[in-house]
């Protein structure tokens, strides 16, 4: 037995800004309106953030959260929190107080630091825990900065996510510097890859995994340029993109339909000229991902994750062949199987091309849920981790996502996937925005329901879309039941809410 002493291997996920800043240090990291902020500049912001931090007595593991729109300061303060060994909790910036408090509070996070942009939220959500509260904007400004970031080891905590909480109650996922390292590098480099001279526009929540792992870690493991938009506006984002010369945007469904709309409206300004777009968050309809392809002379690879699997776990990938409508196929590292959903307690695999809940193995996989051990050992069986989606996985590792097993609609005995029928209903030149729910019907059990955003202009009646869909849907598939709104509720990552319309709906009113 050798006698040398014992060295544990070390990874923080702060050193996704260290390394470009030692290798390019020039190179521009962050661009916000006329700010322009080099990965030197970036990280010595960083560091300045960590020093006060750890004056303010920040501890390794200590929990620290973040409540603040895409601006530079948000990327400073995240990775300070890292480089002073923190770990980062997110707060999404449409929350109340009382919603942000609840976070903070099941984080048992130490400190709070704030944009001025959320004050009200921050003041309010302070009130209520305690905690001692720093603008971003000030903080740490004046510190010397810290040499390099405190020592972590690969299965510690970096970023606990919370979940949206569209089936109830949001859970802490906790993200380790492994999970978040690797699915940096996957992202940047496997599949299509992030190309040397990238310029990303940052319109992504940072404070959601999507945008933060993704268009942030992503990009600078890569040494990209990250374009900041502090809150998405489609007419604004082709603004920017044209602006400054953005070659690559990563967005979720709606942002590209909001995207299309702009275009249509604003025949005044250019079509931004982008060599890549990267969808993912929700599924995205065909008919959108072919009029943006169109429209925009690109390309875009829709891929499928979640927060507990950080997130990126497939990608459609050029060498493995693109298909509309599926995720590809899944990253390095990472494995994907479909079981049978009708098997609560392990794991039990279906044969390719058949319909089973969608499962995960490797770096990708979270830690668990924050003090939720229950909720843990729910998803986390027999080493794989259980989605709560429905897919298909065809002979070749090509995936398919049918649906959420919450949204699965069962009518008269009948298994009826809304995507199916959103996907059909998308394909009417008068639908803008679709979302396919279930509500109780006595009869049936279930009925199908479409909660339906018209086109600009359109003008749009229940019945002859009921008509429309009963001509290109089975008999036990399209809606008998069509309401048209102004808007689909969102979360705060742009997701449909499918809880809250299942809820308002649900009465028959």
């Amino acid at each position: 037995m050798s006698n040398m002493p014992y060295v544990s291997t070390t990874l923080s996920l702060a050193s996704v800004l260290a390394e470009p800043a030692r290798r390019e240090p020039d190179a521009i990291a962050l661009v916000q309106g006329e700010q322009r902020l080099t990965y030197a500049e970036t990280w010595q912001r960083a560091r300045r953030t960590a020093a006060q931090l750890v004056a303010d007595g920040v501890q390794p593991g200590d929990r620290v959260a973040l409540l603040a729109p895409n601006v530079i300061e948000f990327v400073t303060s995240y990775y300070g929190i890292l480089a002073a060994g923190g770990v980062v909790v997110p707060i999404p910036t449409l929350l109340q107080g009382r919603e942000a408090a609840y976070l903070i509070d099941t984080a048992e996070a130490s400190h709070l630091m704030y944009h001025p942009a959320v004050a009200a939220a921050a003041t309010k959500a302070a009130e209520m825990t305690g905690v001692p509260t720093h603008d971003i904007t000030t903080y740490g400004t004046d510190a010397e900065p810290l040499t390099t970031f405190v020592t972590r080891e690969p299965l510690d905590p970096a970023v606990i996510f919370f979940t949206s909480g569209t089936t109830g109650r949001p859970k802490g996922a906790i993200l380790t510097h492994l999970n978040l390292v690797m699915n940096a590098t996957v992202s940047a480099f496997d599949g299509n890859g992030v190309p040397p001279g990238t310029i990303a526009l940052g319109c992504l929540p940072l404070f959601h995994v999507f945008g933060q792992s993704v268009s942030l870690n992503a990009g600078f493991r890569h040494t990209a340029t990250l374009v900041l938009q502090p809150r998405f506006d489609a007419r604004e984002a082709l603004e920017i993109m044209n602006r400054e010369g953005v070659t690559m945007i990563c967005a979720v469904p709606t942002m590209y339909i909001q995207l299309l709309a702009a275009v249509a409206e604003n025949p005044d300004i250019p079509v931004p000229q982008l060599e890549d777009a990267v969808s993912g968050g929700a599924s995205l309809p065909v008919a959108v991902l072919e009029r943006f392809e169109a429209t925009f002379s690109t390309k875009i690879h829709e891929g499928y994750g979640l927060s507990e699997t950080s997130p990126s776990i497939t990608s459609n990938q050029e060498q493995l062949g693109v298909e509309a409508g599926s995720v590809g196929h899944s990253l390095w590292g990472i494995d994907i199987a479909i079981a049978d959903v009708t098997v609560p307690d392990h794991i039990e695999f279906v044969p390719a091309g058949e319909r089973g809940e969608v499962i995960v193995r490797g770096h990708a996989v979270f830690a668990g849920y924050w003090n939720n051990e229950a909720a843990t050992r729910e998803v986390l069986q027999d080493g794989w981790f259980r989605t709560g989606d429905i897919g298909i996985q065809d002979e070749s590792g090509r995936l398919r996502i049918v649906d959420r097993t919450k949204d699965l609609v069962i009518r008269g005995g009948y298994n009826v996937y809304p995507r199916e029928v959103e996907e059909a209903l998308m394909r009417h030149e008068g639908v803008d925005q679709v979302a396919v729910i279930g509500v109780p019907d006595e009869q049936y059990g279930e009925e199908i329901m479409a909660v339906i955003v018209p086109s600009e202009g359109a003008r749009l009646d229940g019945d002859e879309i009921i008509a429309w869909s009963r001509e290109r849907l089975g008999s036990h598939k399209y809606p008998r039941r069509v309401e048209i709104v102004g808007e689909l509720p969102l979360g705060p990552s742009m997701k449909v809410l499918k809880r809250e319309l299942r809820t308002q709906y649900s009465t028959g009113e």
